[in-house]
């Protein structure tokens, strides 16, 4: 019986970790991305359009390379994915092989 309590706490325990991890995770991501952001160089007063259409076409910029950048991703990991398949296929018939053989 006790056994069973130390199995369910342990499991408990476990997944509280885990979401305890994540949330640190990805809080210290946050942080990163608020650090690396860029600072804004020009630090005059400007009108209000002025701004806005500034930081509208820089949002746009961002929004594109984030977009490419995230297409490269993308990309990749297809490209990565195919390839451990590949090994997996090589290495299954390979042990395949050995068994029959």
């Amino acid at each position: 019986m006790k056994i069973i309590k130390r199995l369910k706490s342990l499991i408990r325990g476990w997944r509280n970790k885990l979401i305890f991890l994540l949330v640190v995770y990805f809080a210290g991501f946050a942080t990163a991305v608020y650090c690396l952001a860029p600072v804004p160089q020009d630090t005059g007063n400007q009108t209000g359009e002025k701004g806005f259409a500034n930081l509208t076409f820089k949002s746009e910029e961002f929004a594109m390379a984030f977009n490419e950048g995230l297409h490269k991703l993308i990309d990749f990991s297809k490209s990565a994915a195919l390839r451990t398949a590949d090994f997996i296929k090589q290495e299954y018939n390979q042990r395949k092989a050995q068994t029959n053989g």
